[in-house]
């Protein structure tokens, strides 16, 4: 007998910690709740008994794609069409069975994101990768595309892709792609920033990211302010495949295919920049070079043990500065800039489903990254001569700045997914990880600080190889107290060898259903997070300072609209303690700096002493992508405050009172697809020059009764993007053509001081630039 079947299935937006999915839902027949139906996963032994409301839960399913078999009493068993299942969410899957007399069947799958999660209970986005793929503005970069969420900014200028997540510095955000911990995952980065020029990821391997902007919870290590989350997907198992790539991170590759008859899949992208070959400089005084490697591989060893190696690689260099033959009017052409950089992170993970009492998941991981890079200073003795080849003055000019250091890090770590009564869910795990620091790193002259009336200041030699340890634990219980009332609480426990300490991190989150569409969420966490190693190692006294601290307070409400629309208010405050501040200059804080490649400013003696605070509110609406179209839009109100050493809380660097994002696409016919991106954010706060005493030494200095009292002009960016699909050789090739900042607004990034024309220089942002791409599936 035939039967009639309605499938909703909606991810539910959850923590990654081990490598699983899960179903839930509810059977009904005639609109009547179904108790005591036999739901199972096809071909696995995961089933479920539904309730006397109809509904039932399966969980720790691997990811992919399966069939459920439901048996109802008195009727036949059926068999649904396949759904879903994707790690580190859950889908939710409503099936409708019809009277006995009904002789049709058909299956519906939509599907949503709008189900409260059970553990992250707040500020918590699913991002799908059609929306970093696709989107106008985002260049195809997961960072660039998280720049547009509400609380999240862009940091110092448009050729970066630092992460500012409410008012925190870049430097407080933790990246995690397939349960690897990767320290950065940006190119041209280095060891005192967390943001580069482009992603190392292809946008091409992203399954989902998951992004958390603020009271998260414990199974993830300390960060103080946000955690982005990338599940690659992974290779095709049904045969091998290709696929070319071209557009702003570089033309590509990537090949896929199965692991001995489909018990497994692996999968390549491999991709190099090239817009070194038609400019040398593509607006902030150089080109970028790149070369990534992504790699993955899965396979499964019994119905039960999972395992899967993940590689991401990328090499870089640029060279900014002065060129014979061209103007030398900017302050970036009055220095001689190299770098190279390398950077990679490896990692093996084993799943293992322990039947029915839950799950584990064990990870080792290995990062290394190293650069070597130099700065000469080309006027330091004095303005050269408008004569002297370019070539002969770089010669002669000293370095004033060097590097040629690594980082590596290494990481065991495990976690345990289980049940018990009265508890319900139960998640802990530990980890340990060992770190080797070699740096050589010279700064000879010193810094001209802008902060200080006396130039070169604090200069240092640092030769050192070092090992340093950090362990950590957490524990964490979700239960459902009724069928409305949610509740989360547990904590962590991090030691940190190198300076000495030991923190306890409590967390908690409770959610309340209010009506089936509308649900009331609120959150409190503690976060510590240990200054960067560079930061602590520069100058002996460093290594005094303490793990800085945030809490976060975060609550709102949710409103599913339909399947696919969702409305969103949330408010939140974050309270800093024992931030690293400068010893010297009373009131610098390291919470203003991050978002910079000029490293050689930001490395000063440091205490343990700023206090700081940030709180607003964030409103947000979502269409996920149906039929025709997708969108998003935010507003976001804020007030950061971070106060120095002399304890003055003054606007933060990254204190965007207003902040206005609308990102959408729309399906015009099916080949021909439309995508657009507008942003306003109010102008960031920026401290004024000393115009006498910038003269007078002819370099900047900082009016230090004015510091961040002045603000830039406001914000405004438009960008466009056109998507035409052809076939050749009845293979899809999509091309895509747009601009960033389409309407060309001169946006300011800053104000520097000209050493040449002893002048304030205005850095704008990036003007008009155009896109063009193509992606070809074989």
């Amino acid at each position: 007998m035939n039967r009639l079947i309605f499938l909703c299935a909606i991810p539910l937006l959850a923590q990654d910690t081990a490598g699983v999915g899960a179903i839930t839902g509810t059977v009904t027949s005639s609109s009547t709740p179904v108790a005591g139906a036999k739901v199972c996963v096809a071909s696995t032994s995961r089933c479920a008994t539904s309730n006397d409301s109809g509904a039932f839960r399966i969980s720790e399913i691997r990811a992919g794609e399966y069939k459920l078999e439901v048996s109802i009493a008195s009727q036949p068993s059926f068999t649904t069409s396949p759904v879903e299942v994707r790690a580190g969410l859950e889908g939710r899957v409503d099936i409708a069975a019809p009277a006995l007399d009904v002789n049709t069947q058909s299956v519906t799958v939509t599907e949503s994101v709008f189900v409260a999660p059970e553990e992250i209970k707040n500020s918590g986005y699913l991002v799908q990768p059609e929306e970093v793929y696709k989107s106008a503005g985002a260049l195809q970069d997961v960072s660039r595309y998280v720049q547009t969420l509400p609380g999240v900014v862009i940091g110092s200028d448009d050729f970066r892709n630092d992460i500012i997540v409410r008012g925190g510095s870049p430097l407080e955000n933790l990246y995690v792609v397939d349960n690897i911990e990767i320290p950065n995952i940006n190119s041209f980065a280095n060891f005192a920033s967390a943001g580069g020029t482009v992603s190392i990821l292809d946008a091409a391997l992203i399954r989902d990211v998951t992004f958390l902007t603020g009271g998260y919870p414990a199974p993830y290590i300390n960060r103080a302010s946000g955690v982005l989350q990338v599940a690659q997907r992974e290779g095709a198992r049904d045969g091998f495949h290709g696929r070319v790539t071209l557009g702003f991170a570089g033309a590509g590759t990537i090949l896929e295919g199965p692991i001995k008859k489909g018990k497994g899949s692996w999968i390549v992208s491999a991709r190099r920049s090239f817009l070194d070959l038609f400019t040398n400089d593509v607006g902030f005084g150089g080109v970028p070079v790149l070369y990534t490697l992504n790699t993955k591989v899965l396979y499964d060893l019994t119905p039960r043990d999972r395992i899967w190696a993940v590689n991401l690689t990328g090499f870089d260099n640029i060279r900014l500065g002065a060129r014979e033959g061209e103007a030398n009017d900017d302050e970036v052409n009055n220095f001689d800039i190299r770098y190279k950089g390398r950077r990679s992170a490896t990692g093996f993970n084993w799943q293992r489903i322990l039947g029915s009492r839950g799950v584990g998941l064990l990870g080792l991981t290995h990062s290394e990254a190293g650069l070597d890079s130099s700065v000469r200073d080309l006027v330091r003795n004095g303005v050269p001569s408008a004569s002297l080849p370019v070539n002969d003055l770089i010669a002669q000019s000293p370095v004033i700045y060097s590097d040629n250091s690594s980082e590596g890090e290494s990481t065991i770590k495990y976690d345990l997914t289980t049940y018990a009564p009265m508890i319900d869910k139960i998640q802990l795990g530990g980890s340990y990880k060992i770190f080797r620091l070699n740096y050589n790193v010279e700064s000879p002259f010193g810094a001209d600080s802008p902060y200080s009336l006396t130039p070169g200041v604090n200069p240092f030699f640092l030769r050192r190889s070092f090992l340093a340890y950090q362990s950590g634990a957490y524990f964490q219980g979700t239960r459902n107290i009724t069928s409305r009332l949610n509740f989360t609480w547990g904590g962590r426990f991090d030691n940190y060898q190198y300076i000495s300490r030991s923190r306890f991190s409590p967390r908690a989150g409770i959610s309340y259903r209010l009506t089936d569409r509308l649900s009331w969420r609120a959150s409190f966490g503690t976060y510590y997070q240990q200054p960067f190693f560079l930061f602590l190692s520069a100058f002996p006294s460093n290594r005094g300072a303490v793990p800085f601290r945030s809490d976060h307070y975060v609550t709102g409400l949710t409103y599913s609209a339909s399947n696919s629309l969702r409305f969103t208010v949330e408010a939140y405050r974050k309270n800093y303690k024992d931030y690293p501040v400068a010893v010297q200059f009373p009131t610098l804080s390291l919470a203003n700096i991050g978002d910079t490649f000029d490293v050689q400013e930001i490395l000063f003696p440091i205490t343990s002493a700023g206090r700081g605070r940030v709180q607003g509110i964030e409103l947000f609406v979502e269409k996920k992508f149906t039929n025709k179209w997708f969108g998003q839009a935010n507003a976001a109100f804020s007030r950061s405050r971070q106060a120095g050493l002399d304890g003055v809380r003054r606007p933060g660097s990254y204190d965007y009172p207003r902040v206005f994002n609308v990102v959408g696409g729309y399906r015009l016919t099916p080949k021909w697809e439309l995508s657009l991106r507008a942003a306003h954010l109010s102008g960031r706060p920026y401290t004024p020059f000393d115009m006498n005493l910038s003269r007078q030494q002819r370099r900047p200095i900082f009016d230090l009764a004015q510091v961040n009292a002045a603000r830039l002009p406001d914000y405004v960016r438009i960008d466009v993007r056109v998507d035409r699909t052809f076939y050749v050789r009845d293979k899809p090739l999509l091309v895509f053509i747009g601009a960033q900042n389409i309407i060309n607004r001169k946006n300011v990034a800053g104000y520097t001081w000209n050493r040449r024309s002893n002048s304030i220089q205005t850095n704008e942002q990036l003007g008009l630039f155009p896109l063009i791409g193509l992606d070809w599936r074989f």
